[in-house]
């Protein structure tokens, strides 16, 4: 059964988030039912769940199993902070 929520929120929060679901092909409502999902569905606290973005995207970028990130990072602020 689906009931009728109002919320009050800032215009300019509402006006990002109408631009936001236009370009992803949602809706508001499909939004704060995941956030609410997400904070309440699991009972368990150890289990984290990412949103639908996040899984999409994960394992797209393959790197090497000894990939050093934080060494590339820090030559990344090197250079760019040079």
């Amino acid at each position: 059964m689906e009931t009728k929520l109002t919320l009050k929120l800032n215009n300019n929060s509402i006006a990002r988030a109408k631009k936001y679901v236009s370009q992803i092909g949602t809706s508001l409502s499909a939004i704060v039912e995941d956030f609410f999902d997400n904070l309440t569905v699991n009972e368990n606290k150890s289990e984290f769940s990412y949103s639908p973005l996040v899984n999409e995207l994960s394992g797209i970028i393959h790197l090497e199993e000894d990939f050093d990130y934080k060494s590339d990072y820090t030559s990344y602020l090197d250079k760019k902070y040079e």
